[in-house]
């Protein structure tokens, strides 16, 4: 018999969201599968778990993912070979292993590089990702052999981290576990996931974004730190935090997040700068030198332009642009009738440093997919986006195999080029829009329609607003859901419509 305190626990705890009974395009596609999902899917007494559903179905599908490399497996990754273009199959990994002196056991920072590059242009826990997945290599055999063996061990590595994007996207909404699937299916999330090493700082990323949700401020900080030792966008994060946190009121964890976030990237970095500095360095001086490059609208300006832009100018350009955005983001965080949630506000910004920036990468999407999954965890918003980045993924390859061959027949032309690069441009732009029409009008978002109010803001979610400006600043008002009850904004609601 269960115990009255077991069952009064079991009539208040909220149920999980359940996408194929809330969302249409979820409902549609889950007829593949045998339809909708009922009750006892749900129910926690089965071992088919959601959590579990979502790390084999991430596995499934970036094994897929490995598959669509197998054309460039015998001999397609190297320089000038155009097939690894015209099968899509271009990958960073194989190349850089004897590019960057890992097939010769050179030690990254420490030791120069034949040729232009002197030094690893990565940062430093990204570069220890690469040195072990070299020990990792069997050194026996031709340079081509150990080149597939590397690309297989960082492929078993990014796996792990694949994994782990899905799993704490999917504990971060304790209701929503399936928006999960977001990570797990998405197309180009399995196409770009082996191209570079992304994955790692994507991990810790999402790592961080699960343990603030949980209100651990200091796990949060050191996650985000050995995120932006990894990658430099991590670091991002902590702006729109800034803000949430000064709208809220939350110094104190805002604080100790910052604190733990500094320590985190200087034990990861103080070492090497200190006996290394040269090639620490490298990563940011190769960042602020680099020209124009990939999926940008700043390349589609260059080449239409019979002037060259300069590179001083575009780095001028982009910063200023990118500061225009963080100021917009962080009136729409304090003006807003209720207070963003986390994700939304990560997201609206890492895609504001993507867009501004001079280089899209194609691997740059990884970045955003969790962010989107947990900002708009909408399907058919979703897919629209995972289009025109596949169609992006395509557009480049084909364009590199036209410059490679100059034949028009076996690629796709610069104009053309310049298309695929307004499409995916396009396709963030019109993501960016949604959360941003999602935070002026709270009722459109999925997440709260229930009456939630930032699942994923950890010390954020229901607190009460001390310091808000514009429209924020009005008296509250009620609005009503386009499906569930009506809710006070600022106002936490539990879920059984009590306030």
């Amino acid at each position: 018999m269960p115990s009255a305190e077991s069952t009064q626990a079991s009539v208040h705890e909220p149920d999980p969201v359940r996408p194929t009974r809330e969302d249409p395009v979820a409902a549609t596609g889950s007829e593949l599968i045998g339809g909708p999902l009922g009750r006892r899917a749900l129910s926690g007494t089965s071992w088919w778990t959601p959590v579990r559903v979502i790390a084999l179905v991430a596995i499934g599908v970036f094994a897929l993912g490995l598959v669509q490399k197998a054309p460039c497996y015998n001999g397609g990754w190297f320089f000038g070979a155009s097939s690894q273009y015209t099968h899509a199959c271009y990958s960073d990994i194989p190349h850089l292993y004897q590019g960057r002196g890992f097939a010769d056991g050179l030690v990254p920072y420490f030791d120069k590089l034949p040729g232009d590059m002197q030094y690893l242009e990565y940062p430093v826990l990204t570069g220890v990702f690469m040195e072990v997945a070299s020990w990792l290599t069997p050194g026996s055999g031709s340079i081509q052999d150990q080149e597939q063996w590397y690309w297989m061990v960082n492929a078993g590595m990014l796996m792990v981290c694949a994994v782990v994007i899905a799993v704490c996207v999917a504990r971060t909404h304790a209701r929503r576990p399936w928006d999960g699937l977001l990570i797990a299916l998405a197309p180009a999330f399995a196409l770009t996931a082996t191209i570079n090493w992304d994955l790692l700082a994507v991990a810790l990323t999402a790592a961080a974004m699960l343990m603030w949700s949980r209100g651990r401020s200091l796990a949060f900080g050191v996650l985000l730190g050995l995120a932006t030792a990894a990658k430099l966008y991590p670091v991002l994060l902590l702006g729109p935090l800034l803000v949430l946190c000064w709208r809220a009121g939350k110094w104190r964890q805002y604080g100790t997040a910052l604190g733990g976030a500094a320590v985190a990237w200087l034990v990861v970095n103080l070492p090497v700068m200190l006996f290394a500095f040269e090639g620490w360095s490298k990563f940011y001086t190769f960042s602020q030198e680099r020209g124009v490059d990939f999926g940008s609208f700043w390349l589609i300006m260059a080449q239409n332009s019979s002037d060259p832009l300069s590179t001083e100018t575009v780095n001028t350009s982009a910063t200023l642009l990118m500061l225009l955005c963080c100021g917009a983001i962080a009136a729409l965080t304090l003006a807003a009738p209720r207070r963003p949630r986390f994700a939304q506000l990560a997201f609206l910004i890492v895609a504001a440093f993507i867009l501004t920036n001079k280089v899209y990468s194609p691997q740059y999407v990884l970045w955003l997919v969790p962010l989107a999954a947990l900002a708009r965890p909408k399907w058919r918003d979703f897919l629209i986006w995972q289009a025109c980045e596949v169609a992006y993924f395509l557009g480049i390859w084909f364009y590199l195999a036209y410059t490679t061959s100059g034949d028009a027949h076996k690629g796709l032309p610069t104009d053309g080029y310049h298309w695929a690069i307004g499409v995916h441009l396009l396709g963030t732009l019109y993501l960016c829009a949604v959360v941003v029409r999602d935070i002026l009008m709270p009722e459109r978002d999925v997440v709260r329609r229930a009456g939630d109010d930032d699942p994923s803001g950890g010390v954020l979610d229901g607190a009460e607003d001390v310091f808000v400006v514009g429209p924020a600043a009005r008296p509250r008002r009620q609005a009503a859901h386009a499906d569930g009850p009506q809710v006070e904004w600022g106002v936490r609601q539990t879920p059984d419509g009590s306030l």
